[in-house]
């Protein structure tokens, strides 16, 4: 593709006027600035933001885009980290934020049709009003779109249980370039007919084409819920926790570990309620129905309370030196929010942040763990490691200063060490963020060349000019 100018043509400019009139059309620096990033805070040039409210927009645009070689970038929040769709190249950005009704909740289907500009806490609200329960629950559920959510295939603490966004798109109609419509998929809960198109739509990052309707599978509301903070006296102690729930037949909803310098951490900003004999900490969420969930509590603590034996061959199975629980909303809020606070309390630690998401085989975590602390010390930097422990996703928070170019190359160098450590163990770069710009340049350590070359090939079946999020993701 041609290299665009970093700026529309009279022509260029009064088409996307005749498409988007009024202020569903941006052009000034000032009123497109703001889209020019994302929550990763690389970046781009936007040389128009269109804000549609309708399909037939979308078409009209691509079509424009494809003729004008133009490229195009689907935004919803933009709580994305790895600037997945900052306008690398100057192109034209589409906020989906307008395309925002719920179009349908099928209470006999369980099933919700969306627009992708749905906030995913405004769904979950309104199905769970009709006793139905959409489970994906990404840490910005407050802001984040369903239509970012699938372009990521988010996930969540609850992902654990529930799996991420991808098990629960049903269809989905998206716009591809030079304004052909795909519908995929349906209402049905199965469906095995044909390639399945829509999940290979579903984490593209954009790439592909643009979602203007989205087919959402719904699960039956769980009557109750209950957690469990269990604080064990090392990190190892709370890696063989986690060991012990699995072991015991329990599939919690959630299962979140905090390392001890993520404890302290949280210390920085808040009165915590464990002691100071706590050095690694489980938060672990149960649902069910009111009569049983007392009993999943009572094994859950079992389990983590149950010594290990030579039978059992876990060493190093002591119970937690502390813990507390809650049973419904306004008792486990508040072990939550601790949790919520990890985020904001890092800044505490370093004004800078390189936020990673890897992931590896469960039976791998308290060596990936051991291998991170261990680069932490190499490089004389605090990173903060925290996150879904329970299907082997952690994130690890370089923290720096960037006004001090010493510890910025030494937070570069250990990225790099982080990746390499955990290719070595057959992990993946990222569990739920995604590609976007900031792990392209690691990708040659997980992705053969083969994969490479048909993840292009299957885009330029879909974009064949190469338009859509171009340079992301693959």
């Amino acid at each position: 593709m041609s290299t665009q100018a970093p700026h529309l043509t009279a022509t260029q400019e009064r088409s996307l006027r005749d498409i988007f009139p009024g202020d569903s059309l941006l052009l000034t620096p000032e009123q497109t600035l703001v889209f020019a990033t994302d929550a990763g805070r690389r970046m781009g040039t936007p040389l128009a933001v269109v804000r549609p409210t309708t399909e037939a927009q979308v078409v009209e645009l691509l079509r424009l885009a494809q003729t004008e070689r133009l490229p195009v970038y689907a935004r919803g929040r933009a709580s994305n980290q790895v600037g997945a769709c900052v306008p690398d190249r100057p192109g034209i950005v589409v906020s989906l934020l307008h395309m925002n009704r719920i179009l349908d909740i099928a209470d006999d289907d369980f099933v919700a049709e969306v627009e992708p500009g749905v906030v995913t806490s405004d769904l979950q609200r309104a199905v769970e009003a009709r006793g139905l329960f959409y489970p994906p629950d990404p840490a910005s559920i407050e802001i984040s779109t369903i239509g970012g959510n699938v372009a990521t295939c988010a996930g969540g603490m609850r992902a654990l249980k529930y799996g991420v966004t991808r098990e629960y798109v049903l269809g989905l109609t998206a716009v591809l370039p030079g304004g052909k419509v795909l519908r995929t998929g349906g209402r049905c809960h199965k469906n095995v007919v044909g390639l399945d198109l829509t999940r290979l739509f579903v984490g593209s990052e954009g790439t592909l084409g643009i979602v203007t309707r989205i087919t959402l599978k719904l699960l039956p509301l769980p009557q109750a819920t209950a957690t469990l903070l269990a604080g064990f006296d090392s990190m190892e102690a709370a890696m063989h926790g986690v060991r012990r729930i699995f072991r015991a037949g329990i599939l919690p909803v959630a299962l979140e570990f905090l390392s001890p310098e993520v404890l302290d951490c949280v210390a920085r900003r808040q009165t915590p309620p464990w002691p100071d004999s706590v050095r690694g900490a489980l938060l672990i969420r149960l649902d069910g129905s009111r009569e049983s969930l007392p009993l999943e509590v009572r094994r859950m603590h079992d389990a983590l309370h149950t010594a290990g034996d030579a039978a059992d061959g876990t060493p190093g199975n002591e119970p937690p030196v502390w813990s507390a629980h809650g049973v419904g909303h306004d008792e486990e809020e508040p072990l939550w929010a601790m949790r919520r606070g990890i985020s904001p309390s890092s800044y505490l630690v370093r004004p800078n942040k390189i936020g990673e998401d890897i992931a590896v085989p469960r039976g791998r975590l308290l060596d990936a763990l051991t291998g991170i602390r261990a680069i932490a010390q190499a490089h004389d930097l605090p990173i903060l490691t925290y996150g879904h422990v329970g299907d082997g996703n952690i994130h690890v928070n370089i923290m720096y200063d960037g006004a001090d170019p010493s510890e910025t190359t030494r937070a570069d160098a250990a990225t790099v060490e982080v990746m390499r450590l955990v290719r070595s163990m057959d992990g993946t770069l990222s569990g739920e963020h995604g590609v976007g710009m900031a792990k392209k340049e690691f990708l040659h350590l997980q992705l053969s060349p083969l994969e490479t070359e048909l993840m292009r090939q299957v885009k330029h079946a879909f974009d064949p000019l190469g338009i859509m999020n171009p340079d992301k993701a693959y």
